[in-house]
């Protein structure tokens, strides 16, 4: 210990190099080495308990938060002790600057790729489930284009906490992009489109949609147009940009479909047969599945026929278990009417002549 005090006393600690003692240069390195294991040990800790805690819990925000922490890597924290040292020593200023470039753009750096790691939680989080090709690309292509503006931004941060007059920069910025928007206008109105139609979700692939003129389902819907398949068989392709200004109605959306439809009786059939017509309709519903009866009614004297219209509803959503239930009905009501001597009506027209007798 002697030796060691004696050692120390020799050593010219009021001697000055570069601006300063030599006594302040072991204090910066003391500094040094306590920020480098505070920083470690924090880091590693934090590390340590979020990844425990992440083994055990239900939810994946914990191991957003375990990236997040992740990203302090080393070399960093040892750059950020570094730092912290230095400040207690006397510096040329192209030292300090030199250094403070180097400190704000590290700490942009890893604000950026903390807010990268949120963000793409925030995507996967939200619109993961069944996602197809479609979906994907654009989610992809928001992810690419908020973290592209997160750079930006931060790029102006870094310069402005650099000294630069970023004014005259975001209005220059400002006249180009307007340009530049202008440019890329339909682009912009399609991917925006995209946006609005996997937010708000009027129709999903799979969908029967009738949109405008268009009737088919939903094979695809990508960045610039969704793609339908008609009944007919051929591909439809529309503008996503059109999609959102026309009517579309989803018939996937539907519990129940609703059904109307009329016949007609000749005008020779009696006046009873006719009021035994609502009985007779509402006793075939009662024999079919997936049809639910809601009315018959003698609707109107039309020019050829008493016509008769009625309401019922189906309860499954397929288009085809629909056809195949009004296929059974017109059979019942066909065979019914047959044997109760009641007859369908066709299109007829009588002509009266008067004769005129000339004497």
């Amino acid at each position: 210990m002697n030796f060691l005090d004696t050692y120390l006393r020799f050593i010219p600690w009021e001697n000055f190099y570069f601006g300063n003692s030599l006594s302040a240069y072991f204090f910066a390195l003391f500094f040094f080495l306590f920020f480098l294991v505070l920083f470690g040990l924090v880091q590693k800790y934090i590390l340590s308990r979020l990844r425990t805690f992440a083994k055990k819990s239900l939810t994946d925000v914990d191991d957003t938060l375990v990236a997040i922490v992740a990203t302090l890597t080393p070399p960093f924290y040892i750059f950020l002790a570094f730092y912290s040292s230095l400040q207690s020593l006397i510096l040329s200023d192209f030292i300090k600057q030199m250094l403070h470039i180097v400190f704000v753009l590290w700490l942009v750096y890893q604000i950026i790729l903390a807010l990268q790691i949120l963000i793409d939680f925030i995507i996967k989080k939200r619109f993961s489930s069944e996602m197809n090709k479609g979906k994907k690309s654009i989610f992809h292509l928001i992810g690419t284009l908020s973290k592209s503006l997160l750079w930006g931004l931060g790029g102006l941060l870094a310069l402005s906490n650099l000294g630069v007059n970023v004014t005259s920069l975001l209005a220059g910025l400002g006249i180009g992009g307007i340009a530049i928007a202008f440019a890329l206008k339909n682009i912009i109105e399609d991917l925006f489109s995209s946006i609005t139609i996997y937010s708000d979700k009027p129709f999903e692939v799979g969908d029967f949609i009738v949109a405008g003129a268009s009737t088919g389902v939903v094979q695809y819907i990508g960045i610039k147009s969704t793609r339908l398949k008609a009944l007919q068989g051929e591909e439809i392709i529309i503008s996503n940009k059109e999609l959102i200004n026309i009517t579309i109605k989803n018939f996937k959306k539907m519990k129940k479909r609703r059904v109307v439809f009329t016949f007609g009786i000749t005008y020779e059939t009696n006046t009873e047969k006719m009021k035994e017509i609502p009985q007779i309709l509402s006793d075939i519903f009662s024999s079919l599945e997936d049809a639910d009866f809601d009315r018959a009614h003698f609707k109107s004297f039309d020019e050829s026929s008493f016509c008769f219209e009625v309401v019922y509803f189906v309860t499954k959503k397929d288009y085809t278990a629909y056809m195949n239930i009004q296929q059974e009905i017109n059979y019942k009501i066909k065979e019914i009417f047959q044997e109760k001597g009641i007859s369908m009506a066709y299109p007829t027209r009588t002509v009266y002549v008067k004769e005129e007798i000339k004497g």
